[in-house]
């Protein structure tokens, strides 16, 4: 079978492609390619202003050309690294040889052994890798998931005022405010990419095993460690790592993953709370001309959006519960199990992506069904016991709890009459007997 949308293997390439395909250009093999591209020319620039005696010559004026060959970098000049590769067996070298002969083609072979000079395969991957990702957070990651938090925040707002009965072990409770529960996650979710944004990416670059030895030992008078630092911080944007092995030890990246898994926890938890109240009949679902919500059932509208979000983060948690378990273990300088797995970083975050977007068209789908709420407050007066014994405790009263427990724990209905009655009963002054009737489970909702 040839490769397409409907023989892809993951849906992420096949059904949900049109929804994840921006993180193609960061995450594909073509996009792993290209940023090791980039990497080796900005690493042969850098190589250039220092300058090295050999490239003090170079034409600065070339330096436009060279980052073209990454800027305007194309499928078939991928297909041609991957041609290359086929001989070399190996994916960096494969990338080495195509940009010595674009540097033929300049007529500046002269200059091209100095392309990856000194250095190992890890410090193209260790420093392309991290570049995507942060690219790719911040391009197509970020914008999605701070769409999600702003739609919470709406609904935040909207709500503000309705109350509505709140449900602890499953069971009524004191009431609360539909916008402060929404409010809860927008609080959540926003300490979290605060904590997220402390994370930095970062890279290793410093040959071999990690010390610069053969950048040293050709020229031992420059300082490699501050060229390494102003390469990898300035110039690329990244953080580099000071003492490694041959690869990162990828503890920031495991940081990374797991803030990103708690992330997703908490819109996991969005999900399911939204698909309660939908199963309430506190919300109602706009209805979409022509889409069918069950094929049996014709009057169903299922909260699928929701289920949707929910499937995906899951996915997505378990894929990044494994990168953070594992990237920071490698044997002695360096085994090659983390590199297999890197090539699946971008597979978690399509996962977390797709759950962005099914939450915010199922954000977009839901309109408050107030009379559901109303009712399930209007039913429930019992929940107002807490704010009458509290009361009655402030003015002294002996054993008010024991008092309301008896009340509200009969076999009968606690009604708004049942309840009024009550505190007619109630050996306190008319004053406090008057402030007890005006609580009602649709005022009893704190601050």
């Amino acid at each position: 079978m040839q490769l397409n949308s409907l023989s892809a293997i993951s849906p992420i390439d096949g059904r949900y492609r049109r929804q994840v395909e921006d993180l193609a250009a960061y995450f594909s093999e073509f996009g792993l390619i290209k940023y090791r591209v980039r990497i080796e020319i900005e690493y042969f620039i850098q190589l250039c202003e220092l300058p090295l005696p050999q490239l003090s010559d170079f034409p600065k004026n070339l330096y436009a050309e060279l980052r073209n060959i990454y800027l305007n970098f194309s499928e078939e000049n991928a297909l041609e690294i991957k041609e290359i590769e086929k001989t070399t067996n190996h994916d960096v070298k494969a990338v080495e040889y195509f940009i010595k002969k674009r540097f033929e083609n300049f007529g500046i072979e002269k200059y091209s052994e100095f392309i990856h000079f000194g250095l190992t395969s890890q410090d193209i991957n260790n420093t392309s890798i991290p570049l995507s990702l942060k690219e790719a957070h911040d391009t197509v990651f970020f914008p999605n998931l701070m769409a999600v938090v702003e739609q919470i925040q709406e609904l935040a707002e909207a709500w503000k005022a309705i109350p509505m009965l709140a449900k602890t072990h499953g069971q009524p409770a004191s009431p609360t405010r539909l916008g402060k529960e929404m409010k809860v996650f927008v609080e959540r979710l926003v300490n979290q990419i605060g904590l997220l944004a402390a994370i930095p990416y970062s890279a290793k670059f410093g040959g071999a095993t990690g010390n610069f030895n053969a950048h040293f030992v050709a020229y031992p008078e420059t300082n490699w460690v501050d060229f390494g630092n102003k390469f990898v911080n300035t110039t690329l944007g990244l953080s580099r790592s000071q003492t490694t092995t041959q690869i990162e030890h990828y503890d920031n990246l495991g940081a990374y993953c797991d803030n990103i898994k708690r992330i997703n926890t908490i819109l996991l938890d969005f999900s399911r709370d939204v698909w309660q109240y939908v199963s309430m009949n506190y919300f109602k679902q706009k209805i979409k001309a022509g889409e069918i919500g069950s094929s049996a059932m014709p009057h169903k509208v299922n909260p699928i959006d929701f289920e949707n979000a929910e499937g995906n983060l899951g996915i997505a948690n378990a894929l990044f519960e494994h990168f953070s378990a594992k990237l920071p273990l490698s044997r002695l300088q360096r085994d090659l199990t983390d590199s297999t797995v890197l090539r699946n970083l971008g597979v978690p975050l399509a996962h977390t992506l797709i759950a962005l977007k099914s939450l915010l068209k199922g954000i977009g789908k839901l309109e408050l069904n107030q009379a559901a709420i109303d009712a399930d407050l209007e039913e429930n007066w019992a929940v107002v016991a807490e704010a009458i014994q509290t009361v009655l405790r402030r003015e002294g009263f002996p054993k008010p709890y024991e008092a309301l427990k008896d009340l509200t724990r009969k076999n009968e209905k606690i009604t708004e009459r049942a309840i009024k009655e009550f505190i007619e009963t109630l050996d306190i002054s008319e004053k406090t007997k008057y402030e007890l009737k005006q609580i009602t489970p649709f005022t009893f909702t704190g601050v």
